[in-house]
C-alpha cells in the first residue's frame, strides 16, 4: 500500500481505539443527549467530539447526533460514552409516554367516556 486512501474502516477503527461498544452504562437511540454546560471545551478533543457538543447544547437523541455526525450508530454510542466518562455530556432515558401526559388529560377523557 503506497499513498493508498485506506479506507472508511480504519477512520472508525481509529475514531473509537478499536472499541465496537461504549464504556458505562448503556444507552439506545432514543436516549437523551445534552451537553454539560462548561466554559471551553478541553483542547485535546477530535472533530468529532466537538461537533457532539455543539449538536447537544439543546436536548438531541442519540439516532439524531448519529444522523449529524454520519456515522454509524454504533461508532456515535462509543464517542458519546467517551463523553459522558469525561462529564461532558449526560445521557437520560427518554420521558416514557405514559409519564409525560398529564394526569388532567386522562380525566377529561375518562368524564367524556362517562357522558358517551
Amino acid at each position: 500500500m503506497t499513498g493508498e486512501d485506506p479506507g472508511p474502516l480504519v477512520r472508525l477503527f481509529g475514531l473509537t481505539g478499536g472499541r465496537a461498544r461504549p464504556l458505562g452504562e448503556s444507552f439506545d437511540l432514543v436516549a437523551i443527549v445534552t451537553t454539560v454546560s462548561t466554559s471551553f471545551p478541553p483542547s485535546d478533543l477530535i472533530p468529532e467530539h466537538l461537533a457532539v457538543l455543539s449538536v447537544c447544547r439543546r436536548p438531541t437523541p442519540v439516532a439524531d447526533v448519529a444522523a449529524h455526525l454520519k456515522l454509524p450508530l454504533n461508532i456515535t454510542r462509543v464517542i458519546l460514552g467517551d463523553l459522558r466518562r469525561e462529564g461532558l455530556v449526560t445521557i437520560d432515558r427518554p420521558q416514557p409516554a405514559a409519564q409525560a401526559i398529564d394526569e388532567r388529560i386522562y380525566r377529561e377523557v375518562l368524564h367524556g367516556l362517562r357522558r358517551l
